[in-house]
């Protein structure tokens, strides 16, 4: 994937949970979508993409463990979500499942997905369902 590129140091130790994170994706992009709705054969790799950005977010502003010279060869080689990555950094967004969620041009009356409602304000709502697009029940 690294096409002949010299990484940073500090890849050698993520190197192997990345690659099993492309692997996993790449299973999900091949799995059967038979007897699913067109929407939800993305669902996985939604979530996988989100738990390979959040395990970087967390090497990276949680733990600081992660050196910013190894994250932005991360971000440019587009092996990590910076927007995404950025995203989380902001009030509010602190777990956002996926940037299609808070694009208004996705959804109806201009607003944000339903899964960024909290709970506690569906609550009146008999079924709580997940999103069309990313399959999240709540990232509020």
């Amino acid at each position: 994937r690294l096409k002949g590129k010299q990484p940073p140091e500090g890849w050698e130790l993520i190197e192997e949970v990345i690659e099993d994170f492309e692997h996993q994706m790449k299973d999900a992009v091949n799995e059967d979508t038979s007897g699913k709705r067109r929407n939800e054969t993305t669902w996985k790799v939604t979530r996988i993409h989100w738990e390979k950005n959040r395990f970087i977010y967390d090497l990276m502003y949680n733990r600081k463990v992660m050196s910013r010279e190894l994250y932005d060869f991360l971000v440019r080689e587009k092996i990590a979500d910076g927007a995404l990555i950025a995203k989380w950094r902001k009030p509010g967004y602190e777990i956002l499942c996926s940037l299609l969620a808070i694009q208004k041009g996705n959804h109806n009356f201009g607003t944000t997905s339903h899964c960024r409602v909290p709970m506690k304000q569906r609550a009146a709502q008999q079924r709580i369902t997940p999103d069309v697009q990313t399959g999240c029940i709540c990232c509020a």
